[in-house]
């Protein structure tokens, strides 16, 4: 009975994407080329051949220096477009207009003239923002934590790999060696990539992570059968060996942000904290749920047992093929 409970909260988990792309989070970005001139990117989730209908606007006067371009990528829509901030950008208040009808959040990157960012993620409980005269230390940690618990729990990618982690760990002191291990891996490529210290084509990574995924699936299916692989024997070595490809994933994400100038090693600390806080929380509820659904006695056939490793390997064995198809 626990092992059937367990698949159908793995399908909820793996289905959850394909049932709420709205998700998805819209992307603004501002960079100033000369005081008061910037370029805008306005990135919008489609669904289907539909865009959703939201729309920047700022509180002070603002002109247009070119028409707006658009084109589709994926799944979403591209607007870009050059404007003049006749009364200047710092200050004004910047309303995502829509936001507040959807399920979705939206992500604000400025890039000044004088060399200063600022970012800021707006929800549709808080769809407006004033856009500061200068963001502090505490308001880039606090917005990277966000997005770095954000990232990891919308990445059913990473959690599907440490779910697998989790049950052929079975727990205990052996889970916490195998996390720390992924976690300290991932730390490490994160930072070299964040920090342009190794450049990985992104595409042929994310494929990589699905395999990675397919992989500890099958070792879990064979230590089933009675045959001990290499993740059953050390489970931390796997993890860290794969880690550090899951790290590379996060340093993807985190390059679609952007790290603001002069308070890059803190963004980039406070991101990677939010990440292991989002991991950790998942974990904690994971195993909570494990060890209530043990407590249920009912005997189900054997084959039961089998089907949440299939479920994780069969959603991953997908992505593979969805991702190299994308190259």
């Amino acid at each position: 009975m626990r092992w059937l409970v367990l698949m159908l909260w793995l399908l909820g988990l793996v289905a959850a994407p394909a049932l709420a792309h709205e998700l998805r989070p819209a992307y603004l970005e501002l960079h100033e080329d000369k005081v008061g001139e910037f370029r805008v990117l306005w990135k919008t989730p489609m669904r289907g051949d539909l865009r959703l209908a939201l729309s920047p606007m700022f509180s002070g006067k603002t002109q247009a220096l070119s028409p707006v371009t658009a084109r589709q990528v994926g799944g979403a829509a591209l607007q870009s477009w050059r404007l003049r901030a006749i009364e200047p950008l710092r200050g004004q208040v910047l309303h995502i207009a829509g936001l507040e009808a959807t399920m979705t959040d939206a992500l604000v990157r400025a890039e000044f003239a004088d060399g200063t960012n600022w970012t800021k993620r707006l929800t549709p409980q808080e769809p407006a923002v004033t856009i500061p005269l200068r963001q502090t230390g505490l308001a880039v940690a606090g917005e990277y934590t966000v997005l770095g618990i954000e990232h990891i729990l919308r990445g059913i990618d990473h959690l599907l790999f440490v779910l697998a982690l989790l049950l052929i760990t079975h727990g205990g002191w052996k889970l916490v060696k195998t996390v720390t291990a992924f976690t300290v891996a991932h730390s490490i490529t994160l930072a070299l990539a964040a920090l342009g210290v190794v450049h990985v084509p992104q595409a042929p990574v994310e494929a990589v992570i699905a395999l990675s995924i397919v992989f500890v699936a099958t070792e879990i299916l064979h230590a089933q059968q009675g045959r001990q692989g290499i993740t059953v024997r050390m489970p931390w070595l796997v993890a860290f060996t794969f880690g550090l490809l899951h790290g590379f994933g996060f340093a993807g994400a985190l390059a679609e942000i952007g790290l603001p100038q002069g308070q890059i090693p803190l963004a980039l600390l406070f991101f990677n904290l939010g990440v292991e806080f989002g991991q950790l929380m998942f974990i904690a509820v994971a195993s909570s749920l494990i060890v209530v659904i043990g407590r249920i006695r009912f005997d189900f056939p054997g084959w039961v047992q089998r089907l949440p490793p299939y479920a994780i390997g069969c959603m991953a064995m997908f992505w593979v093929m969805q991702r190299i198809a994308a190259f």
